[in-house]
């Protein structure tokens, strides 16, 4: 029984460290107070009432990485809400790689929105259904990032894949570093759906954030791995230190499953859409 109280207590150790403390990756940016870290740093909450929402954002500028964080999103009659969770650079023409969460009344289910954005140019825009109720517990999503792709998971099940297409003139994001954001605020007016839903205030929760990543540091070096610390010279991403996630794509088995979500519960894509692209639909739907 003591060998089995000593492996617990080296699990629960090795989890705490495994998992990034939020005082020491994220600042409360906005919301007068409606952001919270608690737990000893160990899970974060952002609060929309009616006067405001709250939102918070990386200490760390990211170049590439490999981005957890397992959410549990507001519950009830959310409908108007929109909690977002996303990568992006500043500036007109910035990068930008979202996840937002589309709140709705009881009963219904929550709509995921992904986007991404190159040289300030979005319009790609895929819809999910969440194939479980995100409000009833935490769930991981990640975004993985490298030379070659950007690959949108929910509990590990990828949903979206955009490639670098640049060699057939489609732009990448691989310069504009990126740091981390979220926010909890509502889209519309504050009685929703011509005032029948009027519930405050809402909550949404944080926990386990991991970068497996490339930190952009001091002088625009980028030190790439969890715990490696090594420096590389601007642009050479640190592959090398990097890890698996550098070079991951999804093999045949992962491929499978990701045209399983999309058929399933993928409820909108911008490459069956002609009608938003009168001068034809974006170059990497036919490729």
């Amino acid at each position: 029984m003591a060998r089995m109280e000593f492996l617990v207590i080296v699990l629960l150790a090795w989890l705490g460290m495994a998992m990034a403390n939020f005082n020491q990756e994220f600042d409360i940016t906005w919301g007068d107070g409606r952001g919270k870290i608690l737990n000893n740093g160990q899970l974060l909450t952002l609060t929309l009432d009616r006067t405001s929402g709250s939102g918070f954002q990386s200490k760390h500028e990211y170049l590439y990485g490999k981005i957890d964080m397992q959410l549990k999103l507001v519950p009830g009659n959310s409908a108007g809400t929109v909690t977002a969770y996303y990568l992006s650079s500043q500036g007109p023409t910035h990068d930008e790689i979202d996840f937002e969460f589309l709140g709705n009344v009881t009963g219904e289910p929550y709509t995921l929105h992904t986007n991404v954005f190159t040289q300030g140019q979005g319009n790609r825009e895929m819809q999910f259904r969440l194939w479980y109720d995100p409000t009833k517990d935490f769930h991981t999503y990640s975004i993985l990032w490298n030379p070659k792709h950007i690959i949108f998971m929910v509990d590990d099940m990828p949903i979206r894949d955009f490639k670098n297409l640049e060699g057939k003139g489609i732009a990448f994001p691989k310069n504009q570093p990126m740091k981390l954001y979220s926010s909890l605020w509502n889209a519309d007016d504050w009685a929703t759906q011509g005032g029948r839903v009027k519930t405050a205030p809402f909550s949404a929760s944080y926990r386990g954030f991991r970068a497996d990543a490339c930190v952009v540091a001091a002088g625009g070096r980028t030190r790439c791995g969890a715990a490696v610390g090594t420096d590389a010279a601007p642009g050479s991403g640190g592959a090398a230190a990097a890890g698996g996630w550098y070079n991951q794509e999804l093999d045949l088995t992962r491929q499978q499953r990701m045209r399983w979500v999309q058929s399933k519960y993928m409820i909108y894509n911008y490459c069956t859409d002609p009608k938003r692209f009168p001068q034809g639909i974006p170059a990497e739907c036919s490729m």
